[in-house]
């Protein structure tokens, strides 16, 4: 087996580009996509998003990084397959470490964004960055719950989420990168969420 990490993954993570405007417009502006996000957003201001989401990479105060399967040109943004971020949010005067996936239709089912988060965890955990990481899928987004669960998040209840200016009702998902046994396929018991997850 190679030891190289598109191998082992089926895709390569990379970093948010400038030129990335169409992969957000597919994922921002699409409603299938944003269902369990309050709704699509409007094509206008597109590209001050995509801005916004390299600031702070520039920065390196967050990781906004684009799914590229293996086979495909990394350089080239229709090749794009969604995106996983880990991010600095602010919760009741508390910083936290939040992430999540998101896949665009034509990539769903394959397994990507579990992996995409995998090897996100996996990066942060050898960089030391997070102590414990948050997750806050729509309640009813089955697939995004699914891949909290599998790699060893706790469920921690339900709450509003305001993501762009629009409410979803979420569900509160928690890994701590730091303590010994956590991560990517450490599987414990949960409660059972709300919806359909």
């Amino acid at each position: 087996m190679s030891d190289d990490p598109r191998d082992r993954w089926g895709m390569e993570l990379r970093l948010v580009e400038t030129t990335d405007v169409d992969a957000y417009v597919r994922m921002r502006c699409d409603p299938v996509m944003m269902t369990e996000l309050g709704g699509p957003q409007a094509r206008e201001g597109i590209e001050a998003n995509v801005q916004a989401d390299v600031d702070p990479v520039v920065a390196r105060s967050s990781w906004i990084l684009m799914i590229v399967p293996i086979g495909s040109d990394p350089a080239d943004a229709s090749c794009v397959a969604g995106g996983v971020v880990l991010w600095p949010n602010a919760e009741d005067g508390e910083t936290l470490s939040e992430m999540g996936p998101m896949v665009l239709p034509e990539h769903q089912g394959k397994g990507l964004g579990k992996a995409a988060v995998t090897a996100m965890l996996e990066r942060a955990r050898a960089d030391g960055r997070c102590g414990v990481v948050h997750a806050h899928p729509g309640v009813t987004n089955a697939a995004s719950n699914g891949i909290c669960r599998s790699l060893g998040f706790t469920l921690h209840g339900h709450q509003q989420i305001d993501f762009a200016g629009q409410l979803f009702l979420s569900n509160r998902w928690e890994l701590d990168l730091g303590r010994r046994g956590s991560g990517p396929g450490r599987n414990r018991q949960v409660p059972s969420e709300h919806g359909h997850a």
